[in-house]
């Protein structure tokens, strides 16, 4: 009998378990950006190879995203109460929650990304609370 060749399945991407914590409603959504540029953190606008996703947030408080590959990442979130897909701001502070990976301690500003950053080998697990400014 002649040997079956040996299928290898690829190795799936590692996933990031998200959990969400401290939302003040259930209204509009969570932006997710999961980046592994320093230079593109918060905002992922400016980095084509992160990973962007919505979440109604009324589902923010378990939902799993997939990392492209291995690595040191960092995740921001903004809870977008009205949908329109941005983060509103009054006088230079944000009218809407955020939170980042690991729940750096924020003073002025956003955090660092080493502050908010994690190493990605396998499947993991980030809790994100809430904050709100205004």
């Amino acid at each position: 009998m002649a040997a079956l060749p040996l299928l290898t399945a690829s190795a799936a991407p590692p996933t990031v378990e998200i959990s969400v914590t401290g939302l003040r409603n259930m209204k509009g959504q969570i932006l997710v950006c999961l980046t592994t540029n320093p230079k593109a953190f918060p905002d992922c606008s400016k980095d084509k190879g992160s990973v962007r996703m919505a979440v109604k947030a009324a589902n923010a408080g378990d939902f799993t995203i997939a990392a492209p590959a291995t690595g040191t990442f960092a995740i921001a979130v903004v809870h977008d109460e009205n949908s329109n897909n941005k983060m509103d701001v009054a006088i230079f502070l944000p009218k809407e929650g955020f939170g980042f990976s690991r729940n750096p301690t924020i003073t002025v500003g956003p955090p660092s990304f080493k502050s908010a950053s994690f190493v990605v080998t396998g499947d993991t697990h980030q809790a994100i609370r809430m904050k709100y400014m205004l």
